[in-house]
């Protein structure tokens, strides 16, 4: 409205109406004002949070408020100090690292030099010879490069130069039946295969880098070779496969998650869609089984599929597609506390002032929490144990800090990253207590995201599967050498002993005795070194 003080009417109520035109403008102007310095500050949080994720210190480990972040003051002059208290401080006992380094393994092979004297300087002065008294190793570290060898399999062949064999209803010529081949057809042996796919999956070296090794070392093996070994193996595991399935629904707790990955040529996508790689970790809680499944969706049919009619704890993060999973009758669905202390780190990160001082409060709730747990694992306690010292010692506290997330709630912007932190963590709330029901339930779902994490290595140097079959067989040997891993197999001796055992295997009990979790290191040593 243009005010024209030569022309303002005299009328008391149309100067009123002006008044409070006036009023309600000056009041949205303000209500804009507000709404744009909220917007302003949100967009300043993230801004110093992706700064600190680009320039700044990735862990979320705590660092005390008191302390100096970069811990500069280690090295300050003691004239720094203030002189009476430089006289006043003590340093309390404490235990030292022993320094130098780890002895060699024992069961290296050694190779014995001696460097002795000449045999002149063994006599003494007064003419009698000197006595060994003793020596002095040192141990130091050699290698011999990868030794590639060829195995020739050799049938002699006979037949009858008398008769060449037509006094005979058999054949003419006898020859021995080919032996039984893990993978037939082809150059390769079990210890061959298990090699490349341990470097693959485990070592995380692309098919392409290893094309290249095997060239320096003066074989050919094409990458093809490679790919199509892979899949045969995969294959030929399906069975271990479905046994392994077996165990992790057998457990009383199943971790899941899931990570990207891209997978050309599927049927009906572009090659810029994402797929998603599965892991579910389960089973006897002393012999786990880890699990990997290639989909070409994130959906939540996935998991509900996977689970059949499992009874028991699943634990995921907060996505929405497993909430189907915690309404099915017998399954009890558990949260992660670590994806809530994660949202309150972002804050500390993003370093907002009152907001930082309110998340390190919420924090310093969640760390009192962990060291709960913390005490119980280093007194290993027993499941019930741990239910009896949550209830005694953590629901107390989670009781105390819902009461405080509910107050700072009103307080919050809900836009902010504290405010979404508080919201998360109170939205979920019903599923982050969940752990105080069951001593197997840990607080967070660490044991799936550290299951996830092999795959998102090798994911960085290899980028993408070439084809659904291909991120179908990726999904099989993760999932035996990472199962043969948190069984405490060596993952090459596991797969050099699978791969030369299981085509003799014929009956489910067969199959059953070649499970990481029903073999030892002791078993599978003694196999590989009559293999050597």
């Amino acid at each position: 409205m243009n005010l024209d003080f030569a022309t303002l009417p005299e009328d008391t109520a149309a100067l009123r109406d002006i008044i409070v035109f006036l009023a309600d403008s000056h009041t949205d102007l303000e209500k804009k004002h507000q709404a744009s310095e909220a917007k302003i500050a949100s967009l300043q949080e993230y801004i110093r949070l992706l700064q600190n994720e680009i320039f700044g210190r990735r862990t979320e480990k705590h660092i005390s408020p008191e302390r100096d972040p970069q811990q500069l003051y280690l090295f300050d002059e003691p004239e720094v100090l203030e002189p009476e208290k430089a006289d006043t401080i003590t340093v309390p006992a404490h235990t030292r690292k022993k320094t130098g380094r780890k002895p060699l393994p024992k069961d290296l092979p050694r190779v014995d030099v001696i460097h002795d004297i000449d045999e002149s300087e063994k006599v003494c002065a007064c003419g009698c010879e000197l006595s060994r008294i003793g020596e002095e190793v040192t141990e130091k570290l050699d290698i011999i490069p990868a030794k590639i060898q060829v195995i020739r399999h050799i049938r002699p062949k006979y037949a009858c130069k008398n008769c060449e064999g037509v006094e005979s209803d058999g054949p003419t010529v006898k020859i021995a039946p080919a032996p039984v081949q893990f993978i037939s057809k082809g150059i390769a042996t079990p210890g061959l295969v298990a090699q490349i796919l341990v470097a693959k999956f485990e070592d995380a070296c692309p098919f392409y880098r290893q094309e290249k090794i095997f060239a320096r070392l003066g074989v050919d093996i094409p990458r093809s070779s490679m790919c199509g070994w892979a899949i045969k193996a995969a294959e030929q595991c399906q069975p271990i496969m479905e046994l392994l399935h077996q165990k992790i629904l057998s457990g009383p707790l199943i971790n899941i998650d899931e990570t990207p990955v891209q997978v050309m040529q599927e049927p009906g996508r572009k090659n810029t869609t994402k797929s998603y790689m599965w892991v579910f970790r389960g089973g006897p809680p002393d012999k786990p089984v880890l699990l990997y499944q290639y989909h070409p969706t994130r959906s939540g049919q996935v998991p509900g599929e996977f689970l059949k009619d499992y009874q028991g704890y699943i634990q995921t993060d907060a996505y929405s597609g497993y909430d189907a999973l915690g309404r099915r009758p017998g399954i009890f669905h558990a949260g992660c506390w670590a994806h809530a202390r994660r949202k309150f780190v972002e804050v500390v990160k993003a370093g907002s002032g009152g907001k930082k001082g309110n998340a390190e409060a919420a924090l310093e709730y969640i760390r009192r929490l962990y060291a709960i747990e913390k005490t119980a694992r280093k007194d290993g306690l027993s499941p019930d144990q741990i239910v009896e010292l949550r209830q005694e010692k953590s629901k107390p506290i989670l009781g105390e800090f819902r009461i405080w997330l509910t107050g700072l709630f009103s307080q919050t912007p809900p836009k902010g990253l504290l405010g979404k932190a508080v919201n998360y963590t109170l939205k979920n709330w019903p599923l982050l207590t969940r752990y105080l029901e069951n001593g197997h339930v840990p607080m967070d779902n660490n044991a799936a995201e550290n299951a996830i994490r092999p795959f998102v290595v090798g994911r960085k140097n290899w980028l993408f599967s070439g084809h659904p079959t291909g991120a179908w067989a990726s999904s099989s040997l993760y999932s035996l050498i990472e199962t043969a891993k948190a069984c405490g197999l060596k993952p090459y001796d596991y797969l050099r002993y699978l791969f030369d055992s299981i085509p003799f295997a014929k009956t489910e009990a067969g199959f059953e005795n070649l499970l990481p979790q029903n073999l030892t290191p002791a078993q599978i040593e003694n196999f590989t070194s009559r293999c050597a």
